[in-house]
């Protein structure tokens, strides 16, 4: 584990990611968006960090938030299945069953041997 910066120190956007996705595994998504969010401001279009933030805002319940960071992924690369799924996930939490069924089936579409894809469209596909 690295220490933390001296005062007046910079921390870079790799240090903040790798802080960020620490805190995102040890379930601190709160603590995780503060310092990816950090690591964004440094690092804009980043996709690494857009991807763990969307997982983090997901995590807190922030699904707007979440569904902004993975559509900027896609928006990006359109061929980012895992962007695909929590966009997919995000929006069937937010209600937009169109929007959910046609980012999980893609993510389907792009890792047909993903079970997590298969069964996220298979739950949240018939809603539209």
């Amino acid at each position: 584990m690295q220490p933390l910066p001296a005062p007046g120190e910079r921390e870079s956007a790799y240090d903040l990611f790798q802080r960020g996705s620490r805190m995102l595994a040890d379930r601190h998504p709160g603590a995780a968006a503060v310092l990816l969010e950090r690591a964004l401001a440094l690092e804009p279009g980043k996709a690494s960090i857009l991807e763990a933030l969307g997982q983090a805002y997901f995590n807190v319940g922030s699904h707007e938030l979440a569904a902004e960071r993975f559509e900027a992924i896609v928006r990006a690369d359109p061929v980012a299945h895992y962007a695909h799924f929590g966009l997919g996930l995000s929006r069937a939490r937010l209600g937009d069953a169109v929007a959910a069924r046609r980012h999980l089936h893609m993510a389907v579409l792009l890792k047909p041997d993903s079970e997590t894809y298969q069964r996220a469209f298979e739950r949240f596909g018939n809603a539209a």
